[in-house]
């Protein structure tokens, strides 16, 4: 309901209460029992055994699976009892579904910290005496009261207020404490951030005092629609996971096919049940990547290692992927984009602006100081400033000018406080022993109390032409996004002369909270880099605007939409119009969920930063959200997949160069095991149809697969970050790992390796006489080494720098050696089917062996091609 549009009576009276008495306790009870307790609640929570079971549905869960009991059954078939390859693929297995737990855990702990933030006690009126109590015991008709420091407990209609200014920035976007006023009945079409008579849950009293009307509480607050847009908002899946899912199906498809055609070969030329059995595993066995799970966690890890020394934390694997296939990044302003902190940018004088240092200057910030309740508080050499920000941001600004505004040099006599209604302060203080009175505050309300203003010649009258020239000078500033705040005086005959007219303008000081210093860098890197940054406030437009222009967010050519305007637009007419879209205001955070799906419905990939309680669900929504870790709450930190430690909008372009460059890492590792594996099934497949023996045994392959494949990958996942990839344009969601002619490079590659394999097995058969099976093998896990040197670079690896890369190296080494024991140990020999070589078949394995670096040198050579990583 739309308690603001309703006077605090009405509102009582429908929520029949009584505005001084409250609630009986009985009627309390009652309601309570119907309503439930003033609580946040979550989904029904669900075992973590049963997350962990439902993780094996995934179809490359199912795939390992499948080689988890192939690789079994070859080892009771065979009768060796070597399971030590699928133990390790059941670990992998149970590795990926401990990620997914995780991972679903997520929206359970933002519910604990918004849980967390709700006061535990509240100040309430029933049956007309004042008690405390549990805060989950509020229910809606109660009568509540507040002061300065108190969270607010529940959502409420304002009864009354006294200079009360509560604090909305994590629910709202604002970083300015809100003015509020009980006596305010507003429009129902009024946007959350300007609704005055209404305070709401887990949001803080920063001065004054109120009593207010409890008209929703639990799950019904604003900060209750967030926990439950929490609950039901499902994370997408990932680029990478999405591209993975993919390969793993059609490799399993693959796989199912191959292996029911080598097993009806077998049976029709009647070969036997168990042979043609045997033949069809070898060929299942090489068509699953096994070592593919591995390798992209490995790669991702070192990933996530490199990012956090960038102070960038993941904590959810495959968004380190995401973040390099960002099209759009969403940013909260205030805090992200902005310092948070209100900041004294200019100073004007009746005639304009003036330099900060000058006399005029120094005099209208003293006393702008002097009527302020901020307080200085010095921690050892450094001095910070404390209450209202507005207060806070003069007392900054008059402290870097060495002004002295001390109570011990300026005792202050009276004061008349800042209120909602009056919009000014004032004071009387001593002065040299004489009294003056300050005035601070809006300039519309000042101004028309003053009848002279202060020039560097002296007081002069306040004519109307003078008059008319400040209020332009008001305008201007307003219309460059700034707060405003007048400053006036007068000399006071005592400290009862407290009548707030006959003034003498002094200046007005211009505020705003400032973009960072490194963000405008920051966005033009973005936009370099294909990315369009988005600004996401609850903030008014003009702000939004100005500062999206000073960053170079947004320009002429783009437009800016508010709360009221998107409510008016349709899922699919907001999708259609959201390309050109780069600032949105006054928005609430289902808003920003809409705005987040809206541009995902486009096929953008959505990283999604911010801070605040009020952007929580969008972060989980988008395909990364990215929490800001000093300032930011802990229901955006436990929401999103990614928080930034130093709170710099710059680090997630740090990031998203990493991501980049891990994502050609893992598609590097995918091409080479792809690569390898359809060289493994074209040569046990061919050998099949041409009617030789079978080349490889199921266990060479799962040795292969798991071994010589799998460290050379792991290895390509270290490759450096190429220098213009913050050039390139991001890699679409939809665009697949075998674009741009990749999978026929994959294709022919693998089919090089199966050949040579091939030619091995003849060789070793038909020249050296019995040892094709081991000539095989040996050629098959060298020519991998060979095929990874050679896709390190899409370019020559020479150019490239061939020991560049020192993991790979160390896996050449590692993979060479272990190879050579398979064959020289006569207990591995045993155990793996082969046989010693002589030097004659040694020296052959390597020549053909060699060939695939050789023909893919001369190949890039001649081709000149691009990337096929970009």
């Amino acid at each position: 309901m739309d308690w603001h549009s309703f006077s605090a009576e009405k509102t009582a009276q429908l929520l029949k209460s009584d505005i001084n008495r409250g609630l009986s306790d009985s009627e309390a009870k009652k309601r309570i029992e119907k309503n439930g307790a003033n609580e946040l609640q979550g989904r029904k929570k669900i075992s973590v055994i049963k997350r962990f079971f439902e993780q094996f549905k995934d179809f490359c869960v199912i795939i390992l699976f499948i080689a988890c009991i192939i690789s079994f059954a070859t080892g009771i078939i065979e009768g060796k009892g070597d399971f030590v390859e699928p133990v390790v693929i059941l670990i992998i297995v149970v590795l990926n579904a401990v990620i997914g737990v995780i991972q679903e855990q997520k929206a359970e702990k933002a519910i604990e910290a918004l849980k967390k933030m709700s006061a535990p006690t509240a100040c309430v009126i029933r049956g007309g005496k004042t008690k405390n109590i549990p805060a989950s015991s509020l229910v809606d008709g109660d009568i509540i009261c507040l002061e300065s420091g108190d969270m607010v407990p529940a959502d409420a209609r304002l009864i009354s207020s006294n200079s009360l200014r509560v604090q909305e920035s994590s629910l709202t976007g604002e970083s300015v404490p809100c003015a509020k006023d009980a006596s305010a009945t507003l429009d129902a079409s009024c946007s959350l951030g300007d609704r005055k008579n209404m305070i709401y849950s887990s949001t803080t009293v920063m001065a004054g005092n109120c009593t207010a009307i409890v008209t929703e509480t639990g799950m019904n607050t604003k900060v209750g629609r967030i926990a439950g847009l929490l609950a039901e908002e499902n994370a997408p899946q990932t680029p990478l996971q999405q591209r993975l899912g993919k390969v793993g199906k059609a490799l399993g498809i693959g796989a199912v096919a191959i292996c029911a055609v080598v097993f009806l070969l077998g049976i029709i030329r009647q070969s036997g049940i168990l042979p043609s059995f045997m033949l069809a595993v070898s060929l299942a066995v090489a068509a699953i990547p096994e070592g593919l799970p591995a390798v992209v966690t490995v790669v991702l890890s070192m990933g996530v290692q490199r990012l956090a020394k960038s102070n960038a934390i993941i904590r959810f694997l495959p968004a380190v992927e995401t973040l390099g296939a960002a099209t759009v990044i969403c940013s909260d302003k205030t805090g992200t984009l902005t310092q948070n902190k209100m900041t004294v940018t200019k100073i004007c004088s009746y005639s304009g602006e003036i330099k900060p240092d000058s006399p005029t200057a120094k005099k209208i910030l003293l006393y702008a100081s002097l009527c302020s309740n901020a307080k200085e508080i010095k921690k050892g050499k450094k001095t910070e400033f404390s209450g209202d920000p507005t207060e806070t941001a003069i007392l900054s600004a008059a402290k870097l000018q060495n002004i002295n505004f001390s109570s011990e040099e300026y005792v202050r006599h009276y004061e008349n406080p800042f209120s909602g209604e009056r919009k000014r302060m004032s004071v009387i203080c001593s002065e040299n022993g004489s009294k003056l009175l300050l005035v601070k505050g809006a300039p519309d309300v000042i101004l028309p109390r003053c009848i002279k203003f202060l020039s560097s010649g002296g007081v002069m009258p306040l004519t109307a032409n003078r008059r008319s020239g400040i209020l332009r000078l008001n305008e201007e500033m307003a219309g460059n996004a700034l707060r405003v705040i007048a400053v006036a005086y007068r000399p006071a005959q005592s400290i009862n002369d407290s009548e707030e007219d006959n003034l003498i303008f002094a200046g007005l000081i211009g505020m705003t909270d400032p973009p960072r210093p490194e963000a405008a860098k920051a966005v033009s890197v973005c936009k370099k880099a294909g990315i369009i940054p988005v600004m996401i406030t609850g903030d008014h437009i003009r702000t939004a605007c100005a500062i999206a222009e000073a960053l170079g967010i947004a320009d002429k050519t783009t437009t800016a939409v508010t709360g009221a305007q998107l409510d008016r637009l349709s899922d699919s007419e907001l999708a259609e119009k959201i390309g050109s879209c780069r600032v949105f205001a006054r928005v609430t955070p289902e808003h920003k969920v809409r705005i987040v799906k809206a541009f995902r419905a486009r096929g953008e990939t959505v990283a999604m930063t911010g801070d605040g309680v009020n952007d929580a669900p969008a972060l989980k929504a988008a395909d990364i959200g990215c929490a800001m870790g000093k300032s930011g709450t802990d229901v955006a930190k436990n929401a999103a997949d990614m928080i930034l430690t130093d709170d710099n909008f710059a680090t997630i372009v740090k990031a998203v160069e990493q991501g980049r460059g891990i994502y050609d890492n893992i598609k590097k590792a995918v091409h080479f095991l792809l690569g390898t594996n359809i060289g493994e099934i074209l040569a046990v497949f061919f050998a099949s149809v041409l009617g030789f023996s079978n080349p490889l045994l199921p266990i060479q392959l799962l040795w292969v697969n798991l071994v010589t494949d799998s460290l050379p990958a792991i290895a390509l996942g270290t490759e450096k970050t190429e220098k213009d990839i913050m050039l390139r344009s991001p890699v679409p969601a939809s665009k697949g790992f075998f674009s741009d002619g990749l999978w026929l490079d994959i294709t022919l590659e693998g089919a090089f390796v199966g050949a040579l394999t091939l030619l091995a097995h003849s060789i070793g058969n038909l020249v050296f006489g019995g040892v094709g099976g081991t000539m095989a093998f040996c050629t098959l896990s060298f020519c991998e080494i060979a095929h990874a040197i050679n896709t390190r670079s899409s370019g020559s690896v020479f150019r490239a720098g061939f020991f560049s890369n020192r993991m790979m190296n160390i896996a050449v080494v590692i993979c060479v050696i272990l190879q050579t024991a398979v064959i020289c140990i006569p207990q591995l020999s045993a155990l793996f089917g082969t046989v010693p070589l002589n030097l004659p078949q040694w020296l052959t394995v390597i020549a053909l062996s060699s060939m695939p670096l050789i023909i893919g040198e001369a190949g890039k050579l001649l081709s000149g091609r691009k990337s096929k990583y970009n």
